[in-house]
């Protein structure tokens, strides 16, 4: 399935603000540090977390895009320096990553984890620097860390980690908590901040809340099937990563057939949660049906 149009568009502008971000800073940076951050932040992707942060945004009735470009470039950087990580030989070891060779594999090893600590870094700053209200500037700061770090998503990786040693010791329950916390915490962010940034509702902003959290588990049981559906070529990464590491996951839980059940119901979940934004909910519904039906 193709990626929904506006989903490429989001895409184009975030792409231009993050080239200009790092162009920015290439007089007070090192060379190879801005070489390797600027590797993986543009190198390529959907978007779908910017994407999120902007069509939530727009449900909720914001108009100027531009204002949510600081959020949507900075849950980008998030993303970037997790995957850096992630790629590292101490943690998943992987080659591949969008088709191309890994940043510690481009670069080095060393280079690798200060790139993805400037991203992270950067994420804060672009947040802190940005012209909305001092008070929704903190909110979305505090937010973020909480989603990111050791109560979000860095949190859901040790448990994660924890998980492969663990064999049948682990249930269904305990992985939707890895992935409430790996994975759903910034797509709930993305979409929670989206509706602050327009000065949503309170039932506006629920919506949001509900969708983004049904959207992250859909996503992470998205690609649970991917990885044992789809090609290394498909996926721009290393397919079938997860059964080889002993990995939880729903798949290996569930069963393939049950997965795809459990992911069409998060789907519902996820779009039943737009009633509340009317016809401004649809390109978010479009979007679930996306992130469900996608092939990488």
């Amino acid at each position: 399935m193709q990626a929904p149009v506006f989903l490429a568009a989001h895409a184009s502008h975030v792409e231009k603000a993050l080239i200009n971000t790092l162009d920015a800073r290439s007089s007070v940076v090192a060379e190879r540090l801005l070489e390797a951050m600027g590797y993986s932040l543009l190198a390529g992707g959907k978007r779908v977390r910017p994407g999120l942060v902007v069509e939530c945004f727009l449900a909720c009735g914001g108009t100027d895009i531009a204002a949510t470009m600081p959020a949507a470039m900075a849950i980008e950087c998030i993303h970037t320096y997790s995957l850096i990580h992630d790629d590292l030989p101490c943690m998943d070891d992987d080659d591949l990553r969008r088709g191309n060779p890994t940043c510690h594999k481009k670069f080095d090893e060393a280079t690798a984890v200060l790139a993805a600590d400037a991203l992270q870094a950067l994420a804060f700053e672009l947040l802190a620097t940005s012209d909305a209200p001092a008070d929704l500037r903190c909110e979305l700061i505090r937010t973020l860390a909480i989603a990111s770090g050791c109560q979000g998503m860095v949190g859901g990786q040790m448990l994660d980690i924890q998980s492969e040693s663990s064999g049948s010791d682990i249930d269904i329950l305990a992985v939707e908590r890895i992935h409430l916390h790996k994975t759903g915490a910034l797509l709930r962010w993305c979409c929670e901040a989206g509706a602050l940034l327009a000065e949503a509702s309170a039932e506006q902003f629920e919506a949001c809340s509900r969708y983004g959290k049904a959207v992250g588990l859909l996503f992470q049981i998205a690609d649970d099937i991917l990885d044992v559906t789809a090609s290394s070529d498909k996926l721009g990464k290393s397919a079938g990563k997860d059964e080889a590491q002993n990995k939880a996951t729903y798949v290996s839980l569930m069963g393939l057939t049950r997965a795809r059940e459990l992911a069409d119901e998060m789907r519902e979940l996820a779009i039943n949660a737009c009633e509340p934004l009317h016809d401004n909910g649809l390109q978010l519904q479009a979007l679930a049906n996306y992130i469900l039906e996608r092939e990488s």
